[in-house]
């Protein structure tokens, strides 16, 4: 747990310093929303919306991975853009 927060949900999770953006944040799907939140100053920052039917969320450097029911997400914190891949 890391400020009320299980970073073992598969729709959690934390942003490495010194891995690119958003290091210290974590970051997760909450009521169809990506959400960053900053543990520091306690601030929900709202990504990105409509996120359908989520079952987890992995980061690598500024790229979010969102796997969904029907698509995959991947969403650069650095241009905050996000691309879509439907599942086959």
């Amino acid at each position: 747990m890391i400020h009320g927060f299980d970073i073992d949900e598969k729709l959690i999770c934390e942003g490495i310093v010194g891995d690119g953006c958003g290091g210290g944040r974590l970051f997760l799907i909450e009521n169809e929303t990506l959400i960053a939140y900053d543990p520091k100053t306690d601030e929900k920052i709202e990504l990105l919306q409509d996120v359908k039917d989520a079952i987890c969320i992995n980061k690598k450097k500024c790229d979010l991975f969102i796997e969904c029911k029907k698509e995959f997400i991947e969403f650069n914190l650095s241009s905050m853009t996000k691309s879509v891949k439907e599942k086959e």
